[in-house]
């Protein structure tokens, strides 16, 4: 898949999922856990459709193309586990960092970094559903911060839950609007820039009011 294609799918995920209930049918349920499971798994992932398949599914279950008890299920169980995977990957690898004793690694800022996810790291977990990119990435940092295990799993079950939930039922109730229905693309688009763009102003705020204070 190149980069046009991957692009394509992102923006018409709609025709992506129609075209795999038509090839696969019931196994369709196990792609889309596939999906939402790898893009919540690995950092390697991020691109994956997250917010725009769950409101999609909704969607077509509102057509009785899918059932949206098994959906909503099965997306639940998929970003459950697929963070707790994240999780543990970041936390093993933190490890294996710490015990190689680098001179390169500041544990200073690393145990800083821990100290934030005990205090508000649940947040992070939670509002971090909400934000492509910063989704993937957010259970793998709790675990290089050594955020507490049980800590991290009452966020990761309670973000999931609203995550889910919130757009599943969104698309469900509203995603065979004709007006939503007709311009999909530009809504997904208008939600990922939305929800990137605070972001990215964030990150250069920072590096412009470090870049100051070093001067």
């Amino acid at each position: 898949m190149d980069l046009m294609q991957l692009f394509d799918m992102i923006l018409h995920v709609d025709k992506m999922l129609d075209e795999v209930i038509k090839q696969y049918g019931t196994l369709a349920y196990f792609v889309l856990f596939a999906i939402i499971f790898c893009e919540t798994a690995f950092v390697i992932f991020p691109f994956l459709p997250g917010d725009s398949l769950l409101f999609i599914a909704g969607a077509f279950s509102a057509t009785g193309s899918l059932n949206v008890v098994i959906v909503i299920t099965l997306f639940i169980l998929a970003s459950v586990l697929g963070n707790t995977a994240n999780y543990w990957i970041g936390s093993l690898i933190g490890h294996k960092i710490l015990e190689k004793n680098y001179g390169w690694l500041d544990k200073n800022a690393l145990m800083k970094t821990h100290e934030f996810y005990e205090k508000h790291g649940g947040k992070t977990v939670v509002l971090a559903r909400f934000i492509p990119i910063v989704r993937t990435f957010a259970p793998f940092v709790a675990g290089i911060s050594e955020m507490t295990h049980k800590t991290f799993q009452t966020f990761n079950v309670l973000g999931a839950l609203l995550w889910i939930f919130s757009l599943v039922l969104s698309g469900y109730f509203f995603g065979n609007i004709p007006f939503i229905r007709d311009h999909l693309n530009t809504i997904v688009l208008f939600g990922v820039g939305v929800a990137i763009i605070p972001v990215i102003l964030g990150a250069v705020w920072k590096l412009i009011s470090g870049f100051r204070r070093k001067r």
